[in-house]
């Protein structure tokens, strides 16, 4: 028997295929309701004389096993041909399956209405024009990909060409301005995109651009591309002129970086490491810096830092500059530093600028000269640097080689803290909620700190919190404020470690924990911050959070205080060392450290010394008597003169015993009038001995008229502090309702009640 070889259809498009399909289907539902039909074979074929398999019952239509019917067929029709001569055999054809089984009309299953001509071809056209435009945008990204190619090697000067950096700009303008770049933005185009970004930030054969910059970087870092990430982190957290820092962004870069995986930065990899472009080898240092994109090393930056400075790259030698300078992955040395600084300062980087200024100011690697480190303050300032524009703000607002202008430093402070910068938000909050060379805003003031604190700016989260804790600028929340002291000390500032302290001691926003109090003053203390010092001392004194007070350790921390500036401490170390509490007396040294904390402006260390010289003055010999002087006509005037000094600076303590001084008429003139006044100006400041003098000279006419019901008033608000001799009073008052008698003993008490005075708290 002859045979036919069998051929391959032609494969039908998808549209003709679909069209098929439902002819069939409709063909075969025809067969369905008449006899079976003999499927067509090659000649080649010999039918079977037996039967086929029995299809399964109709119930089990809907399981029917396509597979084992072909198998099973195949299996039938192998053994009935295999004496056939012929070279086909059922082994290596495909075998048709055989036809279904007779069918009721209600077995049929659901047709599909034919698909009308007309949408056919409608669906023809349209697939046929997105395999047109796939194939399209396929050529447009091969020819991107070459253009992107040829940009490259004009950037780095491979493949024979020479370094044109123009040129290869030119080629990344030229793909991203394309025709096509408005439906193909493949994997080329997105490239195109961050290396012209890189361009326009180092100023790469066309003038740097940090706006254009950042939008390129931004529109492919969106776009997954790891370049554009790692620099857009570095932009967001170190800033560029007219780029705004934003710490919390730039670490939602760095975590994008890191998804994109070990090939993310791939691009820079190969561009500093194997072709040695110098703003590459930068870039690259700074990834290794940070760790972004790669893993952080200190030797690795370095290494990439030296060759971007071998090549003259002015932020190359200006990063090496800071590394010598801390001492990070290099031996420190800040001659190296300044040199450094001073090499890429010249060339017009700015952050250098500010390097050098910050040196001059600090005298490091360089003598110190703070006119030079505004002049450079203000060269880098000028070109926006918001480092720099912060620091010339705080030199006009000191006076620090320039004439003090707040007004000035304001508006340097402004300009840097709307670049994002978070030491000038916070200096600028500092002045606005202080009246400090503008208008004095508190609100303002706290929406600067919450700028800053947000980007993790310790002192700026502290702020804060003191601003919540007492509603300046914002509704009071001490839970709030201790929420955000609590941020800050978890930075370890001092500032928060010491007000968390004091929230802890007395219950603000938190339940009172004393241990805890003191836990954290020492934390804060050994950071050298002078108020926590003071408080420690304190607690030492009182015994809080202790067993049992220890005066030694509390004159200890008091004294450490006290050498640091701080005028409480130096007021309260007076007093320790005026009453011998943790060392031996000494009213010299007492008188020092009042004159200390007094020349500070603190009016209760005024006091303080004030009626340590009155009572070296009386009368009545007491301990201090010989030290004093008391014959000395120049130390009773010094006396007075302090006295009326703190009395009406509105210390409440002077203004009673100035008062008495009058009423007595001993050390001045007798003044009866002026010595109420002086008592009710202290009884006004809550002074509880002036509130019951004051009702005593009420009750009886003394510089004043009579007046019962004032007295009355004043005798039960004393009364109310606990004062017993003012309760006695207003009883009396209350029952008699006359006067009745007390003088002599009000003259005992005010004579008796203020020899010794108690350190401010």
């Amino acid at each position: 028997m002859t045979t036919e070889p069998v051929t391959r259809q032609k494969r039908p498009s998808i549209v003709r295929r679909l069209l098929t399909r439902r002819s069939s289907s409709r063909l075969q539902r025809e067969h369905n309701t008449t006899a079976p039909v003999t499927p067509l074979l090659p000649s080649a074929i010999t039918v079977p004389t037996s039967p086929l398999p029995t299809p399964p019952p109709p119930e089990h239509l809907e399981h029917f096993n396509l597979a084992s019917s072909f198998s099973s067929s195949s299996s039938s029709l192998s053994s009935s041909s295999s004496s056939s001569a012929s070279p086909y055999t059922c082994s290596n054809i495909a075998t048709p399956p055989p036809p279904p089984p007779p069918c009721t009309p209600q077995d049929t299953p659901p047709s599909s209405p034919p698909l009308p001509s007309h949408i056919a071809t409608v669906l023809f056209r349209r697939l046929s024009s997105i395999a047109r435009r796939r194939r399209s945008e396929e050529h447009d990204e091969e020819c991107m990909a070459k253009t992107l190619g040829l940009a490259e090697s004009f950037l780095f000067g491979k493949d024979g060409e020479d370094v044109d950096e123009k040129r290869a700009v030119k080629l990344l303008k030229s793909i991203l301005d394309s025709k096509s770049a408005s439906t193909c933005r493949g994997k080329s185009y997105v490239e195109a995109q961050a290396i012209l970004a890189f361009c326009y930030e180092f100023g790469l054969g066309i003038p740097q651009d940090f706006v254009l910059c950042e939008q390129l970087y931004m529109a492919a870092a969106n776009s997954a591309n790891g370049l554009a990430g790692a620099r857009l982190a570095f932009l967001r957290r170190y800033g560029r002129p007219s780029v705004k820092i934003d710490r919390v962004e730039a670490e939602e870069w760095v975590q994008r970086v890191t998804e994109l995986g070990p090939d993310a930065i791939s691009w820079l990899v190969r561009a500093a490491a194997v072709y040695g472009h110098p703003a590459a080898n930068y870039a690259l240092g700074v990834c290794y810096h940070d760790g972004v994109g790669v893993q952080k090393s200190a030797e690795q930056a370095v290494y990439y830092y030296k060759r971007a400075a071998a090549a003259g790259q002015p932020r190359g030698e200006g990063i090496l500059g800071y590394c010598y300078g801390e001492g990070f992955g290099v031996e420190k040395d800040d001659k190296m530093a300044f040199a450094l600084y001073l090499r890429a300062a010249r060339q017009g980087e700015s952050v250098s600028m500010y390097n050098v200024a910050h040196s001059y100011e600090e005298g490091v690697g360089v003598a110190k000269n703070l006119q030079e480190a505004v002049k450079w303050y203000t060269r880098s300032a000028e070109l926006g640097n918001c480092y720099a524009q912060n620091s010339l703000g705080y030199m006009y607002e000191e006076g620090l080689g320039v004439e003090r202008d707040e007004v000035a430093a304001v508006r340097w402070y402004t300009l840097s803290a709307e670049q994002g910068y978070p030491w000038a938000q916070c200096n600028l909050g500092y002045c606005l909620q202080n009246g400090i060379g503008i208008r004095k805003d508190e609100a303002k003031g706290a929406f600067w700190y919450h700028a800053a604190a947000r980007q993790g700016h310790s002192r700026a989260q502290h702020n804060l919190g003191h601003a919540y804790q007492y509603g300046i600028g914002v509704e009071k929340d001490e839970k709030e404020a201790v929420e955000w002291y609590r941020r800050s000390a978890r930075a370890g500032n001092a500032f928060a470690l010491h007000s968390l302290g004091y929230c802890c001691q007395y219950g603000i926003g938190t339940p009172v924990d004393e241990s805890r109090a003191l836990d954290l003053y020492k934390q804060s203390s050994k950071l050298g911050h002078a108020p926590a010092q003071l408080s420690l001392g304190r607690c030492y004194l009182n015994g809080v959070g202790l067993p049992s007070p220890d005066e030694r350790r509390a004159f200890k921390w008091i004294r450490r205080s006290a050498i640091r500036g701080n005028d409480l401490a130096q007021n309260t170390l007076g007093h320790l060392y005026e009453e011998g509490v943790g060392v031996r007396p000494s009213v010299k040294d007492a008188v020092r450290w009042y004159v200390a904390s007094a020349r500070q402006g603190n009016v209760c260390a005024l006091t303080n010394l004030s009626f340590l010289y009155l009572d070296g003055l009386s009368s009545t010999p007491s301990s201090l008597s010989s030290s004093l002087s008391p014959s000395s006509s120049a130390t009773r005037a010094e006396a007075l003169r302090l006295l009326r000094l703190a009395a009406t600076e509105g210390q409440p303590r002077a203004q009673t015993r100035l008062a008495h001084i009058l009423l007595k008429g001993d050390l001045l003139p007798l003044n009866p009038s002026e010595a109420v006044m002086w008592y009710e100006l202290a009884a006004l400041n809550g002074w509880i001995p002036a509130m019951t003098h004051l009702a005593h000279c009420l009750e009886m006419g003394m510089g004043c008229s009579v007046d019962v019901p004032g007295a009355v008033e004043w005798y039960a608000k004393a009364a109310g502090y606990g004062d017993a001799w003012a309760a006695q009073r207003l009883v009396v008052l209350l029952v008699h309702g006359s006067r009745g008698v007390g003088g002599e003993e009000m003259e005992e008490r005010a004579s008796l009640g203020y020899g010794v005075v108690a350190p401010a708290a």
